[in-house]
């Protein structure tokens, strides 16, 4: 009952949304907005269900003029089932909507007007989800899913890329379909700030992934995947190798054909709280 409570004190509403919904009373489309924003407020509220579940910080979960998000303060360090599952959590809801539809449908309380734009709504919200752009629920099971075999900078790029090309291609799709809707320039408008938004940050991306792992909350990382070094690799280079889910012995190959095994705390030890950004693997090998 308190997450739920906490949960409900996370909800915050776009003053523009008001807007539309005085727009939508004035043009008698009151009713299907609402439709249209219940079915998007379920979807946010089952990820934030799913994320508080597993004790997320959830930030807010916005109500916005055109959508809807739920902003979590976590930076890739969750193990990847978790996340797999509080992404899901959204797409999900979509089902019992539509199932709770059809009963009400059946027993005589929906209408059949209601009940097939209801379900088109639904459909319309959990197909436009799973695109498999940035920051929508497609975009991160790309995300997730390249994660598993990709270290975390190269998931994340790739993602972006990934992101990028379908972006083109669903905006050349709406602009031949509905060239003058001015909800289709908004959609557009809204991912490809978001996706510049996230390439512009993708440094900041990474850089707050590794300070997670190093000094947020430890989480049982199950899986040892050792990364393969040579004496005269940077940190840097080394760092860029680290992947979700997995705990990193870093095996270093010196010059002499042996090998020397450094624990991944500490190379990030002497990343953050050393300040040895420029120094190569070799010498650390003689500090710790």
């Amino acid at each position: 009952m308190n997450k739920a409570i906490a949960l409900l004190r996370k909800i915050h509403i776009h003053p523009l949304l008001w807007v539309i919904i005085a727009l939508a009373v004035a043009t008698a489309h009151f009713i299907e907005l609402m439709m249209v924003l219940l079915i998007i407020f379920v979807h946010e509220m089952g990820h934030g269900a799913a994320a508080s579940f597993f004790s997320w910080r959830i930030k807010k979960i916005a109500m916005l003029p055109f959508g809807g998000v739920a902003e979590v303060d976590e930076h890739g360090n969750r193990p990847l089932k978790e996340e797999l599952i509080v992404v899901l959590a959204g797409p999900l809801q979509h089902v019992w909507l539509m199932g709770l539809s059809y009963l009400m449908f059946i027993i005589g309380v929906f209408p059949e007007k209601w009940h097939l734009l209801f379900i088109q709504y639904n459909m319309m919200v959990l197909l436009f989800n799973l695109i498999p752009i940035w920051p929508l629920d497609g975009g991160k099971l790309v995300f997730i899913l390249l994660s598993m075999n990709k270290s975390f900078q190269e998931a994340h790029l790739r993602t972006l890329y990934v992101s990028a090309g379908t972006l083109i291609i669903f905006s050349a799709v709406l602009i031949i379909i509905a060239p003058l809707t001015l909800n289709v320039w908004v959609i557009i408008g809204f991912l490809a700030f978001s996706l510049y938004y996230e390439w512009k940050q993708r440094r900041f991306t990474f850089m707050r992934f590794l300070m997670e792992r190093h000094y947020g909350k430890q989480v049982d990382l199950r899986e040892l995947k050792p990364i393969n070094a040579a004496e005269n690799e940077m940190v840097g280079q080394v760092l860029e190798k680290f992947q979700r889910g997995c705990k990193h012995p870093i095996i270093v190959k010196q010059q002499n054909g042996k090998e020397m095994v450094m624990d991944e705390n500490e190379l990030l030890h002497a990343f953050f709280n050393e300040k040895l950004l420029s120094a190569k693997i070799g010498d650390l090998l003689y500090t710790f």
